[in-house]
Formats: C-alpha cells, structure tokens, sequence
C-alpha cells in the first residue's frame, strides 16, 4: 500500500504527459491495425468458404489487381498522413504565435487530432501488412480477399476523416473557438475541484479551523521538510500526506499550491512535532509531490483562468489590437467565477477518522482568482473603453451571486480600480461616465444586504 501511494503522483504526471502526446492514440490504433491484419488474413480462408458456400458469393479478382490496390491504398495513406502532419504544424504555429505557447497543449491534447493521424498510419500498417502475403508466380498464388476488401474499407473512412479533418482545423484555430474550449475546460476544472454545494440557509463548513492557541504553538515549532529537486508543482496527493501524518501522529501544512514554481530546498510542508521529521518522512513527503516543466490544469484553476487572461492580453497587444477577442475572454471568466463564487470552497483542514488535525492545505480562494482574471486584463485594457465597460459590467454579473462579504468587497475593489484606470486612460467623458456608471451598480450589489 505504501508503494502504490508513493508513486500515485508520478503516475499521474507521466499519465498526464501521455495524455498530452501526439503519438499515444496513434500507437494503440496502429497496434490494432496490426493485430486486425494478422486476424483477417488467419481468418481469410474459412470466412471466404462461408460466403462462397452460404451466399454464393465469390470474392473476384487476382493477385495482381490486389497487389495494386493495396500498393495504391498503402502509398496515399503515407502522403495523406504527412499532409495532416503539415495542417496541424501550422494550426500549431497560428496558434502559438498569436494567442499563446501555453495554448499548444490544449492542441496536442485534442482527441480528434491524435484519432485522425491514428487512423491515417493505422490504415498504411494495415495495408502494407497485407500487400506483403500476397502471392503471385511461380504457379503458387494467394488473394486475401477478406483482407483486402477491408484494406479499402479502411481506405474510404480515411477519406471521410480527411474531409472532417480539413473542416475541424479550419473551426479549431478561430479565436472564439478557441477561448470557449478554454473557458469549457476552466468551468470543468471548478466543477471537479470545487463541487457544487447544496442549497440550505447557511453555507456548509466541512471542518472547523484550529484555535488560534494551536496554531500559534505549530508556526513555534513546526520545521520545513524541503522539496529534492526544482519546477512546477503539477499534483499534491493529499491522501499520502495525510495516511503519512497518521502513521507518524504528527500535523502537516502544505506550504505551496499547485502551479507554484519550487526551487530545491524551498518548503514543500511544515511538520510539527518538528523533532519527528526523519528521512522516511523527508522522502513520503517528497513523493506526494509532482514537479515538472509547465503547469497542468488537473488541480491549478489558476492556469486554465491564466490561459484566457494570456489570451486577453495578447488581443489587447498594439500589434493585434483586437478588442472582440479579449471581450470574449471576459466573458468567459465571468460564466466562471459565476459559478465559483457561490460554492464554498473546500475546507483547508484535513482530519482521520478520530477527528484530529493532520494536514493544512493551501486553499485557493474566490479573492485569489479574482486578482488573478483581472489584474492583467485592467492593467492593459485601460486604453480600451470596449473592454472596460464589459469588465465591469462582468464584475456587476458576478456580484449577482456572491453572497460572501469577502467576495464582494473583492469584486469592488476591481470595479473601483477599474473606474480609477478609465479616468486615466479614457479620453472621451462620455467613456468615463459609462464606466463610473457601470461601477456604481457594483457598488449598489456589493453593498446591499444578501438574503439567502
């Protein structure tokens, strides 16, 4: 048991790299192209017999039109398979160069790219497999015709791929596609790290905090247990910490969030007691946490809401100066922190099944991604009365739903830095009014008594 939870975070980081490989769905769909080759042409012989002898249906045709067939099939399959490796540099290109690198990996992530070259190599395996029995001369002759029948079965789908192929490059690479795919997996991402609470008179609290008596007495005498090597924190598998604290009676605080950069040495976890650190728990602790070279979105909300600001602000850039783009972007983190800021966030405290402290998260809260969706987004839109007015008409939508007082005072304090950068930034009085007016609906929804 030990050893499974100590390499569940590596599983899941090298899962999370295959995941976003162009090669791995197209090395399971080539592998079954082969093993389909090998079965039909085992099969071939009795299943011809039963067409012939139920159906009296007689496959036709030489060893030669066959060979010709499959040569022909095997040849355009590879072109074809270049051509889409070509479109797909180029989306990749398009997309990097004018929207983001980060973008790159919701590309190489898409399923139906990964499908496509799979089904493209999978179908010249296939056929250049069969091509290869094909027997002729030398008074010994050998047609699979099953197999060769399914050859250009495969042929004509590859065609039909082609075809869906050209359409879904030519809708992937729009912006607007692009940043509502994004804003889709951002709202999957709050729905899985912060599930949707029920509906009652008061807000569910999943565990009471520590008195302040304790925690005192834990930032006293807890010591660090530093990280063994450097990069982005992908994953925290707090099931390990916390079966680690039972085991060794002891409280863990997580210091860092996911998507945090770590440098070797740097804290990883507070442990008190601080004398029961040993190697054993220097090395569990280290394994909990999965370090690599780029954030992933799997725990860190903040990278998915970081995609569309990056998005945003390119659009917002003198050299593109595409304001409808970075309107797109806002409203997307709107639908978003919508949802967001009327759940409760996770509790923070992790107990056993005695009800005793063991671990401390680093919780991320609505303040924290608010700042992170519209610090950038204000700073660089403020010349812009298009996107001023919607940040703060998006701001007004949220403040709709919050109920928390934290989180309207969070939601106005943009609002009024967002008025503060219009009358500096914004020449037209009548830019600056619309903005102010805007802000003023903030204020009245932020100040208003919530019922709930």
């Amino acid at each position: 048991m030990e050893k499974v939870s100590t390499f569940r975070s590596q599983i899941f980081k090298y899962w999370e790299r295959i995941r976003s490989s162009l090669w791995f769905l197209p090395v399971i769909m080539s592998t079954g192209a082969i093993l389909l080759a090998g079965l039909t042409i085992a099969l071939d012989g009795p299943i011809t017999d039963w067409f012939r002898m139920t159906w009296g249906w007689k496959f036709s045709g030489g060893a030669e039109g066959a060979s010709a067939v499959m040569a022909t099939v095997t040849g355009s399959m590879i072109t074809i398979t270049g051509v889409v490796f070509s479109m797909t540099l180029v989306a990749l290109s398009l997309t990097s160069s004018q929207l983001g690198p980060r973008l790159l990996r919701n590309f190489m992530r898409n399923t139906t790219t990964q499908v496509v070259l799979g089904t493209f190599i999978a179908t010249f395996l296939y056929c250049l497999i069969v091509l290869r029995t094909i027997k002729r001369g030398d008074g010994v002759s050998f047609v699979p015709h099953l197999s060769v029948t399914i050859g250009v079965f495969l042929a004509v789908v590859s065609i039909g791929v082609l075809i869906y192929f050209i359409h879904h490059v030519s809708v992937s690479i729009q912006a607007n596609e692009i940043v509502a795919r994004v804003g889709i997996e951002l709202i999957e991402g709050i729905d899985r790290l912060i599930p949707e609470r029920t509906r009652q008179e008061t807000p569910q609290i999943q565990a009471d905090p520590p008195d302040a008596a304790f925690l005192e007495t834990f930032n006293r005498e807890a010591r660090p247990v530093g990280a063994d090597g450097d990069g982005y924190l992908q994953f925290i598998d707090s099931e390990t910490l916390t079966a680690l604290a039972v085991e060794e009676d002891i409280v863990i605080r997580i210091e860092l969030r996911p998507g945090h950069y770590v440098i070797t040495e740097s804290p990883l976890v507070k442990v008190w007691p601080g004398n029961r650190i040993s190697d054993r728990i220097r090395h569990r602790v280290n394994s909990a946490f999965a370090l690599g070279s780029e954030r992933i979105p799997r725990q860190d909300i903040e990278f998915l809401v970081n995609q569309l600001v990056e998005i945003a602000v390119r659009a917002l850039s003198p050299g593109l100066n595409d304001p409808f783009t970075a309107i797109a972007c806002v409203d997307r983190l709107g639908s978003a922190l919508a949802r967001m800021v009327q759940r409760d966030t996770p509790s923070p405290y992790l107990h056993d099944e005695q009800g005793r402290l063991r671990v401390i998260a680093a919780a991320v809260t609505f303040p924290v991604i608010v700042d992170t969706a519209f610090n950038q987004i204000r700073q660089y839109g403020r010349s812009s009365a298009s996107v001023t007015i919607r940040m703060v008409e998006t701001i007004a939508a949220i403040a709709t739903f919050a109920y928390r007082p934290e989180d309207r005072a969070s939601l106005l304090r943009h609002a009024e830095m967002i008025a503060r950068g219009a009358r500096e930034g914004l020449h037209e009085d009548f830019d600056r009014r619309a903005v102010q007016e805007c802000c003023d609906v903030v204020d009245q929804l932020c100040c208003k008594e919530i019922v709930r």
